[in-house]
């Protein structure tokens, strides 16, 4: 910062979208839409590939249907130990039973949180946080 710069506080308030690179938008939103009730934004431009934008609270988890260049074997099994997104849930029982019906696997957070982690169809990590109104 420079010193003839007025103190306004972080310049970064929040986080406005996350990006995940998927291999099929449809089969991709059957997780996200189906599993995680996530909701699609219709808005998203044709910005010349294939994804989807989804409503997570104030921000938004963007789907991209491009190239993966990051290979996906040899990642941890547990998410926690590999780069992930976490999302907040208000019932992890729920998800649990969705997850477990369409035969996807997740392991309980280390931490100790009410917290899983699992996997979408292209093997990217998705953290789980039960979180509760306060």
């Amino acid at each position: 910062m420079s010193t003839n710069e007025p103190s306004v506080g972080p310049l970064v308030q929040g986080i406005d979208h996350c990006s995940l690179i998927v291999a099929d938008t449809r089969k991709a939103l059957e997780f996200y839409e189906g599993i995680l009730g996530l909701e699609l934004d219709e808005t998203r431009p044709d910005i010349g590939y294939p994804g989807a934008w989804l409503h997570v609270g104030q921000a938004q988890l963007h789907l991209l249907e491009v190239p993966n260049p990051d290979s996906t074997e040899s990642r941890p099994e547990h998410g926690g130990r590999d780069h992930h997104v976490a999302l907040q849930v208000i019932d992890l029982t729920i998800i649990m039973q969705r997850l477990e019906a369409q035969g996807f696997t997740y392991s309980r957070s280390k931490s100790g949180r009410t917290a899983l982690f699992c996997r979408d169809h292209d093997g990217n990590a998705i953290e789980l946080v039960e979180k509760h109104e306060s």
